[in-house]
């Protein structure tokens, strides 16, 4: 499982999120996604940790914390939606 951490700073990288969780056990993969056109982050970031349980309490002392002059926005990760690369929806399908 992973971390949802929303809200972010827009001139955080992966070593400050390091830095920030591994107060809470072993992390194992940042990543923050970026803009596809402007290559810029997008305020959001995904962490997991070695444990879910480790996770548990990462989410629980950071939810709701100030930093970087942000409040931060904590939760589990939901699992990526299947998105169409046709934009969904169903217009001009005929049954």
């Amino acid at each position: 499982m992973s971390i949802y951490v929303g809200n972010l700073s827009y001139e955080v990288d992966q070593g400050d999120l390091t830095e920030v969780f591994t107060e809470y056990g072993t992390v194992k993969r940042v990543h923050i996604p970026t803009d596809r056109e402007t290559g810029r982050v997008r305020g959001f970031a995904f962490v997991e940790l070695e444990s879910e349980a480790d996770e548990d309490k990462a989410i629980e002392a950071l939810d709701g914390a100030e930093w970087m002059d942000r409040t931060l926005k904590i939760n589990k990760a939901k699992p990526r939606e299947n998105r169409s690369s046709f934009g969904g929806g169903r217009r001009n399908n005929r049954f």
